[in-house]
C-alpha cells in the first residue's frame, strides 16, 4: 500500500547548493552563509524503507519523514530534503548542506559527544538476518568469523565487529540482503523494523531473522553540536508526544507506538 506522509509544505532536494536559515523569530540553524528564511533543511536518505523511501509515485516518504515535517509544521517551518547515501550523510551535515538528520539515528556516547542528538523518537531492537536454510547461527557468539555486510558508519557495523565478524561495506539493507542472498556473506544486523518491514513488504523467504541482538536501541535527529534548533526540536516532540501525534504515525506505519 502507498503511503503518503501529510507534508504541509516540502520540497524534494537533490542536492542543495544553497545553505537556508530563519529570519528573526523563526529557529536559526548554525552556521553561516544561510539565507533563506522559514525553511528546516533535512538530510535523509531517501532508500531506507520504512522510513525514508520513495513510494511508487516517486514521493519520499516513510515514518522520519513524516515526524520531521510534523516537527516542522510545529515550528512553523517549511521542509527542505536533501537525499544522500548513509556514509555521507553526517559530512554533509558537518558541511552546512542541511541543518538536522532524519534517518533513524542510534543514540550512542560516540555521537553525542560529536553532534547534538534530539529526544529519541524510536525505540527498536537490533536483528540479525541470514540465509533461510542457515541453522548454525542461532546467537551472537555464531557470528566471530563469519562476514556480515553493514553500512561502514552504522551502529550495525559496529555490533557486527564486536561480535567477531569481517564486516563488508555496504550503502544499505538492500544491498545488505542481495548479498545474502547470493551467498556472499553470511549475516546482516539491522534494526528491527526495518527488517520486519522487508519481509513483509518484499515476501522474501530466502533469508529469516536468526536471532535478536537483545540491545534496545534508540535513535533520534542529529545536529550540528551546539545547535540552537535543537531545544526547539525537543520542545516540538514533546507537544506532538502529548497530542497523540506520534503514536498516530507510529500506528500508521508500524500497527504500535515505536516513538517511546
Amino acid at each position: 500500500m502507498s503511503r503518503t506522509p501529510r507534508l504541509l509544505a516540502a520540497a524534494l532536494v537533490v542536492a542543495v547548493g544553497t545553505l537556508a536559515a530563519c529570519s528573526s523569530g523563526d529557529p536559526e540553524p548554525s552556521g553561516e552563509g544561510t539565507s533563506q528564511a522559514g525553511v528546516l533543511r533535512v538530510g535523509t536518505e531517501g532508500t531506507y524503507s520504512p522510513f525514508s523511501f520513495h513510494d511508487a509515485d516517486g514521493e519520499l516518504t516513510g515514518y522520519d519523514v513524516e515526524v520531521i515535517t510534523a516537527v516542522a509544521d510545529q515550528l512553523g517551518l517549511e521542509v527542505e530534503f536533501s537525499e544522500t547515501t548513509w556514509d555521507s550523510i553526517f559530512a554533509g551535515l558537518e558541511a552546512e548542506r542541511y541543518d538536522v538528520i532524519a534517518n533513524q539515528v542510534t543514540v550512542n556516547d560516540e555521537r553525542a559527544e560529536k553532534y547534538d542528538l534530539s529526544e529519541p523518537y524510536t525505540v527498536s531492537t537490533g536483528v540479525a538476518l541470514v540465509a533461510a536454510d542457515n541453522d548454525a547461527v542461532t546467537s551472537i557468539a555464531d557470528v566471530s568469523g563469519l562476514t556480515a555486510a553493514q553500512s561502514a558508519t552504522s551502529n550495525w557495523s559496529q555490533v557486527a565487529t564486536d561480535a567477531g565478524a569481517t564486516v563488508e561495506s555496504v550503502e544499505g539493507l538492500t544491498q545488505a540482503v542481495a548479498l545474502l542472498k547470493q551467498g556472499r556473506i553470511d549475516v546482516t544486523f539491522n534494526d528491527d523494523l526495518a527488517v520486519l518491514d522487508y519481509l513483509q513488504q518484499s515476501g522474501d523467504t530466502s533469508v529469516k531473522i536468526a536471532f535478536e541482538t537483545g540491545d534496545t536501541v534508540e535513535q533520534a535527529f542529529a545536529l550540528r553540536k551546539g545547535s540552537d534548533l535543537t531545544a526547539q526540536l525537543d520542545e516540538a516532540l514533546a507537544a506532538l508526544r502529548a497530542d497523540g501525534t506520534l503514536a498516530e504515525i507510529s500506528q500508521t506505519w508500524f500497527g504500535q507506538d515505536v516513538s517511546q
